[in-house]
């Protein structure tokens, strides 16, 4: 087991795994930027190093930098968290070549699952479903066009090396692909630096499902049952819960193994995410893979009582699964708060928290890096605290986190939890009935 390790990363996340590190009695070793010489996490571990400025690309994402920093703290591992350096390859690897751990998955496995049309290729060779498509190198127009009218309209455009929405259009007729191919390969140009596209079978009416993995170095794999994202704007989570309200047993069971069947099959080491796209008749189709710890992991840890923080750095020295999948024994329910102003547009709101005050009791977790008196810098994500609430049962769940955002302040800044509180009171939320669509119909009140 490791007895000191770097964290490369800032906010809760950063907060989070310097907590349960601490827990394993392993030291840890924090990086900061300018902006963050006074944030939570640089007190909350043994060393901190200072490594740029606050721009990301001045800092967290100076992976030289940050294994220098390692390598003269003494740090024999580096957690990445999520974001900026946690599903960068080249950042694996160095991390090898300087006799330091990467705790998450190899290179190689980052890599396979980095590029979602070649993903989407191995996991057809995996044998996991997928949703019918053209996933080719050839990106000839004429020849998308006729692979269009074989998969039947509508169809979905996606950048290969896309995320957060970009280079993507929806596309209901022939007469409008050649137009939306050009706009899709534009925009993916400009946000990613490659304008390689893909195509799929427009799902209607779907659910964003996914499956937490963990892998060992024997090559084994389990999973931990399943989180429900559909909730989403501009595809950005909201809010997650587990077990899926749309879940059965049999569905569960299927799609545990085609997750377990896709880590295997390209050797995931450590904690991981198969997506997956859940039709109304509950066929599932991947849809792409995590390689990393997400922001939602909590609500899988209230319900299966694993920290999968601790569940990523065994793995990462050595040690093997025991073999056995887990499913929910609870429900729990996860909603990201943010510094973002739900009235305007979900505008971010950085500034100075002038009053903190997170809830508590039986059942009620908060993940958070702020307080009173801290300042949001306008650099970085706007997350705020993640509030996390355990039930016996899904209503149980609900009336518990209707009483967190209740008892939750925060002034000095605009936030999320007004609807977070219009949306746990909302009829088609309260009875489990919602897609990925939901948030196009929402009016904020």
């Amino acid at each position: 087991m490791f007895t000191k390790i770097l964290i490369a990363n800032r906010g809760e996340i950063a907060c989070r795994v310097a907590a349960t590190a601490k827990r394993m009695g392993i030291q840890t070793v924090a990086v900061y930027s300018d902006a963050d010489a006074h944030a939570k996490h640089v007190a909350a571990c043994d060393e901190a190093i200072h490594v740029g400025g606050s721009a990301p690309k001045d800092s967290y994402l100076r992976w030289e930098a940050i294994i220098e920093a390692a390598k003269a703290t003494g740090a024999q591992a580096i957690h990445p968290g999520y974001g900026f350096l946690s599903e960068n390859e080249a950042f694996a690897e160095a991390c090898a070549k300087a006799g330091l751990v990467f705790i998450g998955p190899p290179a190689s496995a980052i890599q396979a699952m980095g590029l979602k049309a070649e993903s989407k290729q191995l996991m057809e060779k995996a044998g996991v479903p997928l949703v019918p498509g053209y996933h080719g190198a050839d990106q000839d127009p004429q020849l998308l066009k006729n692979a269009a009218t074989d998969i039947g309209y509508p169809v979905l455009l996606k950048a290969a090396a896309g995320g957060g929405g970009k280079g993507m259009r929806a596309v209901w007729s022939a007469s409008e692909i050649t137009k939306a191919w050009e706009g899709a390969r534009q925009e993916a140009k400009a946000s990613f630096g490659n304008d390689a596209m893909y195509m799929e079978k427009l799902i209607e009416e779907p659910r964003h499902i996914e499956i937490q993995i963990i892998g060992d170095c024997n090559g084994n794999a389990v999973h931990l049952s399943e989180r429900d994202c559909s909730i989403q704007r501009r595809h950005q989570k909201l809010t997650e819960e587990t077990p899926s309200p749309f879940m059965t047993d049999e569905l569960r069971s299927a799609m545990g193994k085609s997750a377990i069947l896709a880590a295997e099959y390209i050797k995931y080491e450590g904690a991981g995410t198969i997506e997956f796209l859940v039709d109304k008749h509950r066929n599932f189709y991947f849809m792409e893979m995590n390689t990393r710890i997400q922001v939602e992991h909590p609500i899988t840890e209230e319900v299966t009582d694993y920290d999968l923080i601790r569940e990523q750095i065994k793995m990462a020295s050595g040690v093997a699964l025991s073999g056995r999948s887990h499913e929910p024994k609870q429900w729990a329910i996860e909603c990201r708060i943010n510094a973002e102003d739900p009235h305007n547009n979900f505008r971010p709101s950085p500034g100075k928290i002038t009053a903190f005050h997170a809830p508590g009791g039986h059942g009620v977790r908060v993940d958070t890096h702020v307080y009173a008196g801290y300042t949001i810098p306008p650099n970085y994500d706007s997350m705020i605290a993640k509030l996390i609430v355990t039930g016996r049962n899904r209503s149980q769940a609900i009336e518990r986190m209707k009483r967190a955002l209740d008892e939750f302040v925060i002034e000095g800044v605009k936030t999320t939890i007004p609807f977070h509180q219009q949306l746990m009171v909302h009829s088609d939320y309260v009875e489990g009935n919602y897609t990925t669509k939901f948030m196009e119909d929402f009016e904020i009140k």
